[in-house]
């Protein structure tokens, strides 16, 4: 039993943090999907307190829902596109810029999308009449999208048949929520909004240096577990790689700082492939 335990414990720890969200994300869905259909019960019985409500009398007593709300899913199909887009977004943003900060991004971009919800609804008269619940990873994804599409705008990736920059990309998500914010779903639609601000407002930020990520690794720390692996398997990665080897963390960083900045202004296809092995072997530590 404790061999088997050892192996999942292992295998959790080499899932990256986008990873073991859609993780969470799933298994919440399953469980209480099984659960309200054994019991016949409606399908919000038992996720009902950790939806973010529109009434603020609600809300402060579980504030908690103004993080909660992220994990709640209760359509597949809901689910199914949030996980598809958190996997690629993810996938994209550790595969440049390692682990680090994903997580924060990620639960800020919830936060202030979970804010916009509440506040549209309580500020605008059009809305104020609907009484509406928000539920959904969405706005965390956006966070994280939009960063991407802020901090690297430059950046050319594969669609379909054709390259596209990723700044184009972003402007289409804001844009397709701006149009349809009156049509359906406009929770939904102010929550992406306020992840997108997030997220953009976080990149401009860093690229001026005036947000220090290093006051937020607390967030990150609580779904990192404790390695269990000694370190000279972690070593052996870095001494593998003669672009870091005698280089100290403020060196490295540097280093990954000037590389993503090249990226930020002629897109990732101008690093020469020592870069490119930099970087990645910088994203695996």
């Amino acid at each position: 039993m404790r061999v088997e335990n050892d192996k999942i414990s292992s295998l959790l720890h080499r899932l990256s943090v986008f990873e073991k969200l859609i993780i969470a994300n799933v298994s919440i869905f399953l469980a209480n999907h099984l659960l309200t259909f054994l019991a016949k019960l409606k399908s919000d019985y038992f996720l009902h307190y950790f939806e973010l409500p529109k009434s603020s009398d609600i809300l402060l007593s579980q504030p908690w829902s103004l993080i909660t709300y992220a994990f709640v899913h209760y359509s597949f199909m809901h689910l199914f596109w949030n996980m598809l887009m958190l996997y690629f977004v993810g996938r994209f943003y550790v595969g440049l810029f390692g682990a680090k900060n994903f997580l924060p991004v990620y639960l800020l971009g919830a936060l202030v999308g979970g804010f916009f919800f509440w506040m549209g609804y309580n500020l605008f008269p059009v809305f104020m009449e609907i009484d509406s619940s928000l539920v959904g990873a969405s706005a965390g994804i956006s966070a994280v999208l939009i960063y991407l599409c802020t901090y690297l705008p430059r950046t050319e990736v594969s669609f379909f048949f054709f390259r596209i920059q990723l700044m184009y990309i972003g402007l289409a998500f804001v844009v397709l929520d701006l149009v349809q914010l009156p049509a359906s779903n406009p929770g939904g639609h102010l929550a992406h909004l306020g992840g997108a601000a997030l997220g953009f407002f976080l990149a401009k930020s860093v690229n001026k240096k005036v947000v220090d990520f290093s006051f937020l690794t607390s967030l990150k720390n609580l779904f990192k577990p404790k390695s269990k692996l000694r370190s000279v398997y972690k070593n052996k990665n870095t001494f593998g790689n003669p672009n870091s080897k005698g280089l100290t963390k403020t060196e490295k960083q540097k280093k990954i700082d000037h590389i993503l900045d090249k990226i930020s202004e002629s897109g990732y296809d101008t690093l020469t492939k020592d870069e490119k092995d930099f970087l990645f072997q910088s994203g695996k530590e």
